[in-house]
């Protein structure tokens, strides 16, 4: 990299925020990579094992904090947003009051993300040698220990809020975040204040109270954990709140006032194969292959088949009673796991609590 003055560092910044915008990023910062009070609340949070069965999560955790053990020679971070909701607004399109069809979080009804902002970060630093030279850098999207949120509100991409999703006060919280770690030393952006105020909304939203302490997730009780993350047999007590909820939840997100005017997001993600409003009876009935044939490129897929039915027999659980339910249910027992069949058959249970008396027969 040649020597650049701070005159032509600035102009380069500059160019580096016009040229996320041509890319489709609606939104850049720069920081200098320093996390401050993330590092001990990461590791109280660790300490009191809140993440559950996420223990990618207490590996490498240094490199968690200090971004120059990851990415030695690292001066700034480069944050970068693009937004993915599939409509204008927040409430738009949710099936979470129909109970008979599967609620997919909203990032995962279109495109995986991962590879798509890659090959936009990769242009992106492309870009940026055309006017500084070779430079060092590496990009990252969720692919290695990097406290993204955090170092996104220090390059003032938004702040991080009690449910604790990094929040735009136009942009909302519908988005995807990436980084790219590099030797410029770019003139870094403001950080973002906290705009929370006294509201609670996403903590009496949550159904499962797994925001009960503003600014720390439990991600214990968490529905989006449970349902993606969590890879043994649910809780029995927290499966009745589930509701229909089979991959993620955006609960907090839909009820924060900042995203009720959030805009579109990219086109890539946009539902497909009518995600968005497919019953779940259907999803049940998906065999293996389907599944993999209709999960191809998506987030869905990494759930795999077996964690699939499992949410979908919870859903069905606490789904309206009826007959056609019961036998779509009893039709996978004895072709499954143990563990798929033991969520079969508590669904079956929970049925039968309110299922009509002529086709009670039919019921454990």
């Amino acid at each position: 990299m040649d020597s650049l003055s701070l005159e032509e560092l600035g102009k380069l910044k500059d160019q580096i925020h016009l040229w996320a915008r041509e890319l489709g990023f609606t939104g850049l910062g720069i920081s200098s990579g320093g996390l401050g009070e993330a590092t001990s609340a990461l590791q109280a949070w660790l300490a009191k094992g809140w993440h559950g069965e996420m223990h990618f999560m207490d590996r490498h955790t240094p490199k968690r904090c200090q971004p120059e053990l990851l990415f030695p020679g690292v001066h700034r971070v480069i944050s970068v947003r693009l937004n993915y909701y599939p409509e204008t607004g927040g409430r738009k399109g949710s099936s979470l009051n129909e109970p008979e069809k599967a609620y997919i979080a909203r990032y995962a009804l279109g495109r995986d993300y991962h590879r798509l902002m890659r090959r936009k970060l990769q242009r992106l630093a492309e870009r940026i040698t055309t006017v500084a030279g070779p430079f060092r850098y590496r990009a990252f999207t969720d692919s290695a220990p990097v406290m993204e949120k955090p170092l996104a509100q220090a390059a003032g991409l938004g702040w991080i809020g009690k449910n604790t999703n990094l929040i735009h006060p136009e942009q909302g919280s519908w988005f995807f975040l990436g980084e790219l770690y590099t030797d410029l030393p770019l003139p870094t952006d403001e950080a973002s204040m906290d705009h929370c105020g006294s509201c609670t909304r996403c903590i009496e939203a949550c159904p499962t109270g797994a925001l009960d302490q503003p600014y720390q997730l439990d991600a214990r009780r968490c529905i989006a954990y449970l349902t993606i993350e969590h890879k043994t047999a649910i809780p029995e007590n927290l499966r009745p709140l589930i509701g229909n909820r089979i991959f993620g939840c955006d609960d907090c997100q839909l009820v924060c006032p900042h995203n009720q005017g959030a805009p579109q997001g990219d086109v890539a993600f946009k539902p497909r194969y009518e995600l968005d409003t497919t019953s779940l009876l259907t999803l049940f009935s998906w065999t293996e292959g389907e599944f993999f044939q209709y999960t191809a490129g998506s987030a869905i897929r990494r759930l795999g088949y077996e964690r699939w039915l499992r949410n979908l027999a919870v859903a069905l659980g606490n789904s309206p009673s009826e007959s056609r339910t019961l036998s779509a249910l009893d039709a996978k027992l004895g072709t499954v796991s143990p563990m798929v069949e033991e969520h079969i058959i508590w669904a079956k249970k929970q049925l039968a609590e309110n299922i009509d008396p002529e086709i009670r027969s039919l019921s454990v």
